[in-house]
């Protein structure tokens, strides 16, 4: 079974996070609306455990996991990420027409860039911060989307992971030039599916977050701010 051969081989990758995200897909279907606020952690309460509707991601064979906590950052609650030679995220259970809503956008920030990072190698496969999107199930099987603050790979880079190429990467930071600073992304998940795999996208499945530093040994500090869904503009 192609899931499990994907679990085999990609222990501690973007693999494993696709397998993990997909089986929860289905169990929340996303409300109507102009806009879905899939990752609302601006309207939690520092010290809470987690942001509403989100739940811890970890890997089986991987003991160390990144911490995760609500803070505040000048008037807004957001989640800081903190990973040392660790790996986990956190992840949204929902379904979302991309036809429907096909822009994604949200903010983050990072605090360094991982000097072994490299997104052409297993060993390099660590991000200070990305954003991951599950499609599926369907035929042909699942496949997802990541989008990843890389450290040395040009922003504007498509690249499968070094661990399934049932996984695009697309660079939308890279380097240190804006470290420190807000950054907001928006991008269309619809178009950016078909440039990955040449064809019309299943539904999406889930939504997660992660910052991991295991295959490199080093330490990564990020944070992420709302992350929502919106419709096509008129």
């Amino acid at each position: 079974m192609v899931i499990r051969r994907i679990i085999r081989t990609a222990v501690a990758s973007l693999a494993g996070l696709l397998v993990v995200l997909l089986a929860h897909a289905g169990s929340l279907q996303a409300q109507s609306g102009t806009v879905l606020e899939v990752g609302k952690f601006s309207a939690a309460q520092v010290g809470d455990n987690l942001p509403a509707g989100w739940e811890p991601l970890t890997f089986r064979s991987i003991r160390k996991h990144t911490q995760y906590s609500l803070v505040q950052d000048s008037d807004t609650v957001v989640v800081k990420a903190v990973s040392s030679a660790s790996a986990s995220g956190l992840i949204r259970k929902i379904e979302i027409d991309p036809r429907e809503y096909p822009i994604v956008q949200w903010q983050w920030k990072v605090s360094n860039i991982l000097q072994k990072g490299d997104v052409n190698s297993k060993q390099g496969d660590d991000y200070p911060a990305r954003v991951y999107i599950a499609f599926g199930p369907g035929n042909p099987p699942a496949r997802g989307i990541t989008y990843i603050w890389e450290s040395k790979t040009p922003k504007g880079k498509i690249v499968r992971s070094p661990y399934t190429n049932r996984i695009s990467m697309f660079v939308v930071d890279s380097g240190e030039a804006n470290l420190n600073q807000w950054v907001t992304q928006e991008r269309n998940i619809y178009e950016d599916y078909k440039l990955a795999f040449g064809q019309e996208p299943p539904k999406i499945a889930g939504v997660a977050i992660m910052t991991d530093s295991d295959n490199t040994g080093e330490m990564a500090t990020a944070y992420y701010g709302d992350i929502v869904f919106k419709k096509r503009a008129n």
